[in-house]
């Protein structure tokens, strides 16, 4: 695929822009990263992670060295927060039918969430001819008669009114109209996806006629104020940034039961999407579309903020080739040192991409986190594997401190050796040896991208190559034996001796220049 520059590509409005559980706006995300979602979901990692670690296709959650990863807003050792009180149980669970339909707290009369959605979904059989409405009426009657509080979608399903695929097809009707009444000025269309912290709908912004993407909150995170905190956190570190490879903020706020946060409606893939498509991207088309990344990061760096969780699953290209970055659930001010100093000790990131510093807790995490994981998302691209992998991911995050990388043009032969100088130099384990800013990084992509040698990666690649070779000659090199004495001389001079010493090579130095001196003189 060929991609645009970026000075080309211009803005974009309309399209998907997802972002679910891991606080993004990809369609398939579903908490990959480590803080778990969207406005950071504390969340203790177990020996049973929520995805397979061994498949680099999949972003596990990378712990610390201990059993369990301290994560966002929870102390070591703390569990997950819990549902409290009479908090209804989601509209997925409803219309499951399973044993959380209606929670306590509840009433089946039509004041709460559970009869909502029963009244939607009746409506709804009625109106798609899956049902009449006697046989809906019916199902209702016996709903209420029933001692153990099941659901309408459980009475419909027994009673084979309707089946369960028929059901499954009803759910994102019911989701998006049941969020439609609670949240004024948007027009919902349909779910574009789920995750553990969030649901995305596609909607119409009804004052601008536009369509947008709005992300909500579920309403059993709604009482923590971390969680929420997280998730405004996102809405303004996204609103701080306008660049047309960074999908656009537009509002956040609350409706009701609901903390939702709009945004661009971004119609694409992620670059994750497309790596499992055609396995790995040509040299050009990646450095094309990381340019327009590192062009992105670069705006957020001048505007005070790092990304955090910069990866294949956070980069769209959209449908007509514009490349956005999105999921800025774990941006943070650089100048932060409040939030620095909280987060000290704890990783947070996506173990395939992250940096050592972040790896590490470091406080002072600044661009150079981003530039580390955007050459490991560039390293995924063009060779097709993850930078690091291992059996599970603690040993992905040892093998990101402490093991060499193999230099991607020994896995894919076909790149080029500036390609290649470039990621090694974004992926350098120590700070100090990577670029200083997404500025010096583009210069070398563009170099790259017209076919010449990066000039501050090939030069530092050149130097650290000559001080090896160097240092490999001293090595092999034979001790150096003195000069064999051939003669000694006292002459007396005034007002002592002199010792004169004539050695092999002064004597062959003395025959040379004589011969020199006879031609010269002939």
């Amino acid at each position: 695929m060929s991609m645009p520059d970026s000075k080309r590509l211009g803005g974009a409005n309309g399209g998907v822009s997802g972002g679910i559980g891991g606080g993004a706006l990809t369609l398939s995300e579903s908490g990959s990263s480590l803080t778990g979602g969207t406005s950071g979901r504390p969340s203790q990692l177990s020996s049973q992670p929520d995805t397979n670690p061994e498949d680099p296709k999949e972003e596990s959650k990378l712990p610390m060295p201990a059993d369990t990863l301290p994560l966002k807003g929870v102390a070591p050792g703390s569990s997950l927060p819990t549902d409290s009180g009479s908090s209804s149980a989601d509209t997925l669970e409803i219309l499951k039918g399973g044993s959380g339909a209606v929670s306590p707290g509840d009433s089946k009369d039509g004041s709460k969430s559970g009869a909502s959605v029963d009244s939607i979904l009746g409506r709804l059989v009625v109106e798609q001819g899956l049902a009449t409405s006697d046989e809906v009426e019916s199902a209702m009657k016996r709903q209420r008669d029933d001692p153990n509080d099941c659901s309408l979608a459980m009475v419909l399903v027994d009673t084979e009114i309707v089946t369960d695929r028929q059901l499954t097809r009803l759910r994102s009707a019911v989701e998006a109209e049941r969020t439609q009444q609670k949240i004024p000025g948007y027009t919902v269309h349909g779910k574009l996806g789920a995750g553990a912290m969030a649901t995305v709908f596609k909607a119409t912004q009804l004052s601008l006629d536009r369509e947008v993407a709005i992300k909500v909150l579920p309403r059993k995170f709604s009482a923590n104020r971390q969680f929420i905190e997280r998730f405004y956190a996102e809405g303004r570190a996204a609103a701080q940034l306008n660049h047309p490879n960074i999908v656009q903020a537009f509002d956040v706020g609350q409706a009701g039961e609901f903390h939702f946060f709009v945004m661009e409606y971004v119609e694409g893939k992620t670059i994750h999407d497309l790596v499992l498509e055609q396995k790995r991207f040509t040299e050009e088309a990646a450095a094309e579309i990381i340019i327009n990344v590192a062009d992105a990061l670069l705006h957020a760096h001048e505007k005070g903020l790092i990304h955090r969780d910069v990866k294949p699953k956070n980069i769209m290209v959209t449908s007509n080739g514009v490349v956005k970055l999105a999921d800025l659930g774990l941006a943070r001010a650089i100048d932060d040192k409040e939030a620095a100093l909280a987060e000290k000790g704890r990783a947070y990131g996506t173990p395939y991409y992250i940096s050592p510093e972040q790896i590490r807790g470091e406080m002072n995490i600044g661009p150079q986190a981003d530039i580390y994981s955007l050459g490991a998302t560039l390293y995924h691209m063009v060779t097709g594997n993850v930078p690091y992998n291992g059996k599970n991911p603690t040993e992905v995050m040892q093998k990101h401190l402490k093991s060499a990388l193999i230099p991607p043009d020994h896995v894919n032969p076909r790149l080029s050796a500036g390609i290649s100088e470039v990621i090694e130099m974004m992926m350098a384990k120590s700070r100090k040896e990577r670029y200083k800013s997404c500025g010096d990084m583009l210069v070398d992509l563009r170099a790259v991208l017209a076919g010449d040698n990066p000039p501050i990666a090939h030069k530092e690649a050149s130097s650290v190559a000559l001080q090896a070779i160097a240092s490999s000659e001293v090595a092999k090199a034979a001790p150096i034996q003195p000069d064999k004495v051939i003669s000694e001389t006292i002459w007396t001079v005034p007002g002592g001796q002199l010792l004169v010493t004539f050695s092999v090579s002064a004597v062959i130095l003395a025959i040379v220049l004589g011969i020199v001196l006879l031609m010269v003189l002939t």
